[in-house]
């Protein structure tokens, strides 16, 4: 167990930095997106960044239906699993999106069809600046050394100058 703990520590660590050298490519947010989803074997996700009091989306999984992705163009903090992490500063996470009870999915989370999702604020110390998320077509649920990993993204991504 100690090798297999220590070879994904190992494969933890690479993968941030190799999100922290994304910071200055082409499109940073598409590719640190497109990074994460394959480190964490996720079929779909998204990055906002709060801009004026609104979530604005800055990156978007690849064949994330157009209607999908008009209703997450801007959304309020408080709403959907994206604003409410923001508001509550932590986690919000589904095993599964299309039979989740909680209240906090919404009709334009449950229209991307997937179900083990998990969105974490992009937090700047302790102040929330924007959103990761990340989605699976199979019910799943997050490990507390994911949740970890992903708020790590997220802390690398929170950094980075909104350069749209």
């Amino acid at each position: 167990m100690g090798a297999m703990s220590t070879d994904r520590k190992s494969d933890d660590q690479q993968f941030l930095s190799a999100l922290r050298s994304l910071e200055r490519a082409p499109a940073p947010f598409e590719a640190a997106l497109e990074r994460t989803l394959a480190h964490f074997r996720a079929e779909s996700g998204t990055i906002h960044r709060l801009v004026d009091g609104m979530l604005e989306l800055r990156a978007h999984a690849r064949g994330m239906p157009p209607p999908v992705v008009e209703l997450i163009r801007r959304i309020p903090i408080g709403k959907g699993m994206a604003g409410l992490a923001v508001e509550r500063g932590e986690p919000v996470t589904a095993c599964n999106l299309q039979t989740d009870t909680t209240g906090d999915v919404r009709p334009g989370a449950r229209a991307t069809g997937l179900k083990g999702s998990i969105v974490v604020p992009m937090l700047a110390g302790s102040r929330p600046v924007g959103t990761l998320g990340i989605g699976n077509q199979a019910e799943r649920t997050f490990m507390p050394a994911e949740v970890e990993l992903l708020m790590a993204a997220a802390g690398v991504l929170a950094g980075w100058r909104d350069a749209t």
